[in-house]
Order: structure tokens, then sequence, then C-alpha cells
């Protein structure tokens, strides 16, 4: 089902106590006052309740257990919900940065590598030390809090994907996997999310 910025206030809370899984999707950027970052006339699409129950509907998933996985502004959600920060826009503020800012009719091309991390959640997930994503944004992951262990990085150094340790299934990738679901990588974990759901 999907989630109506509308609850943002009044019955988030009734409404994420009926899930068994959240996805939290791509969108817009998230709004200074919950993302610690510099301004940037490149912020856009800022949506205030959206930002408002993502980021409770997180913070409780991550507290109770939940099943998650995020996708891009996902990512930039869990690393913002748990204390982390953000570069607002990487090509000013992340030096020798990568292009991460393909348009949109890119979805399935493959513009960099991910370095996955051993020891992680992701790297059991996709059994590969390398894997090759595609890249549509232009905000990224700049400090990591204490609570999130990162599990890939692009070449530049960017965090590309995130999860919490002791978490059934709560994890997060900066790349889009909905364009690239060829990959069997991908589609393990996919499966691995309904399982965690289902479970």
């Amino acid at each position: 089902m999907l989630i109506p910025s509308l609850v943002a206030t009044d019955g988030w809370d009734a409404l994420y106590a009926r899930l068994d899984g959240i996805l939290f999707s791509g969108g817009g950027d998230i709004g200074l006052e919950h993302a610690p970052g510099d301004p940037h006339p490149r912020i856009d699409d800022v949506d205030p309740e959206r930002d408002s129950v993502e980021l409770k509907m997180l913070n409780a998933a991550a507290s109770d257990g939940k099943p998650f996985l995020g996708i891009c502004r996902g990512c930039q959600v869990m690393n913002v919900a748990l204390g982390g920060t953000l570069y607002t826009h990487i090509p000013d503020q992340l030096p020798n940065a990568l292009d991460h800012s393909y348009p949109g009719n890119m979805r399935t091309v493959l513009v960099h590598q991910v370095k996955i991390e051993e020891g992680t959640h992701i790297a059991e997930i996709f059994g590969e030390p390398i894997i090759k994503v595609n890249s549509l944004h232009h905000q990224g992951i700049k400090d990591v809090p204490p609570s999130i262990r990162v599990a890939g990085y692009a070449p530049d150094g960017l965090v590309e994907a995130i999860e919490l340790p002791e978490h059934p299934f709560g994890l997060a990738v900066q790349w889009h996997p909905e364009w690239l679901i060829d990959q069997e990588g991908t589609r393990n974990m996919f499966r691995k999310f309904i399982q965690a759901a289902e479970k």
C-alpha cells in the first residue's frame, strides 16, 4: 500500500502498526530542518509532510525490528533519521566526485561500481565484492551515525549502501535497484526483504 503524507501528524502510528515491512522509495530532497547540511540552490521538491512521516516510521522500524529497505532518497532518510548528515549537492561539496546525477532516461545504464564491504548483510545478499549500478541523485550521505554500518562505497568515496548490523532487515542503497531487476543480486535483495516481512 502507498503511505500518504497526510498521516504525518495524526494516524501514522496506527498505519505503521499494520505494516509487515516498509519500502522507503526515491523522491525529492529532504528539508534542511531535518537533514543538517549546507543550503544550496539545487535543493528541490521538498515535501515537509513526507519528510515527517518517513522519518518517524524509519525511527520506529529501526527501534522495533520491523523490516525496511531504503532506495535513493530512502537511503538518505535512513541516515538522517538516525543522526547522520548529507551532501546537499554532491558536485559542489565532495572533492573529485563522480557524476551521480544521470537523467531519467539512463535508469538502466550502469554508470559506476560499488565496492561491497566484506562481512555485511549486503555482501551476503549480493555475493559479489564489486557490483555496477545506475545513479540518479545529486545529494548523498556525508556523515554516518554510529548505529549505521557502511556496506558499500562508490569509487569517489561516496557512501552507496548502509545497514543496521543487529536488525533483522534494515538496509538501504543509494542507487535504484528497481530498474536493475535483471541482476541476480538485486532480485535476491527484494526476495530477502519480502521474506523478512513475511516473518
